[in-house]
């Protein structure tokens, strides 16, 4: 099990949902960072891009001279995005907006429609099952959720939506997830990530 009280995870807080990823790392016992500037990823061991709106958060990452020490932040430590957070790691959403292009990941924003076509459902993760030495599915929550539509390179499938959309990847030490594990109450996916953080 990875030792989170010596760890300091930061929550990229532009916009979006960081209040709860934070909540969740600090029940974990996590040192936790509020990041809104380049000096605030100093001494990080790893980086949360919550959900929330992924032009909204491109821009102002652009606007507070992010995008480049967020890039440079990526080639020696993990960084998870949640929902809107995968969109902005990835390479290819088919439309122009500011995106880090850390994962080798194609997203289609909106897949599953609108805010009323939110939903939940159990998934089949055995690499977090294996890593928090459980059994049980996950049960995500699904909020105006992209889907990632294909992996290359060294990227690769962590789980399945029941129809066979893939929901979540991971490469390397870099975690996307469509659905937002920070509404749950199940810190399985944030105790996976620290595993990749430390």
């Amino acid at each position: 099990m990875v030792d989170s009280l010596t760890m300091k995870i930061g929550v990229l807080a532009l916009q979006g949902d960081f209040a709860e990823h934070i909540a969740m790392l600090q029940h974990l016992g996590v040192e936790t960072a509020e990041v809104r500037l380049p000096e605030h990823l100093n001494g990080l061991d790893g980086l949360i891009i919550p959900g929330g709106e992924s032009t909204t958060i491109g821009k102002l990452a652009v606007a507070y001279g992010l995008m480049e020490p967020l890039k440079k932040f990526g080639q020696r430590h993990a960084i998870w995005g949640t929902c809107a957070g995968a969109i902005f790691l990835s390479k290819d959403i088919s439309r122009d907006q500011p995106l880090l292009g850390l994962m080798d990941i194609k997203v289609e924003r909106n897949a599953f429609g609108r805010q009323v076509d939110s939903f939940e459902a159990d998934l089949d993760v055995p690499e977090v099952k294996q890593a928090t030495g459980t059994k049980h599915d996950y049960h995500a929550v699904f909020i105006r959720a992209p889907i990632i539509t294909s992996v290359q390179g060294a990227a690769r499938v962590l789980a399945s939506a029941p129809d066979g959309r893939i929901v979540a990847a991971q490469q390397g030490h870099f975690l996307a997830t469509s659905f937002h594990p920070e509404l749950t109450n199940d810190t399985r996916f944030h105790e996976y990530f620290l595993s990749l953080a430390d």
